[in-house]
């Protein structure tokens, strides 16, 4: 199901930049449709992250390895439209926090 698979894309993504920094902040969303998966949103990370290969593998893991099933993570499309977190929403976001919280 199309909302079962965006939900993993971007815990798939999510995960991936915690896995080396877990101060990361990901605001990141995913959408789908026959051959295509994009994903979008503001992620402020000191992560190495290679976002289209984290879409492709969790398609492959999930099953999406034919045309036929709707995607293919050989040869789908992967749009990646993210860009770091506005300094606005950081601010708001931090500015009363203490550091061990953040």
């Amino acid at each position: 199901h199309p909302d079962k698979l965006c939900v993993l894309v971007s815990d798939a993504v999510l995960d991936a930049c915690l896995a080396t920094d877990p101060n990361a902040r990901v605001a990141c969303e995913t959408c789908c449709k026959t051959g295509m998966v994009m994903v979008f949103g503001e992620i402020t990370t000191t992560a190495q992250v290679d976002y289209e290969k984290v879409v492709r593998e969790t398609c492959k893991n999930i099953g999406y390895d034919a045309a036929e099933k709707g995607l293919d993570y050989r040869t789908m499309k992967v749009n990646v439209q993210i860009e770091a977190q506005s300094p606005e929403i950081s601010q708001a976001v931090t500015q009363d926090a203490k550091a061990e919280n953040i």
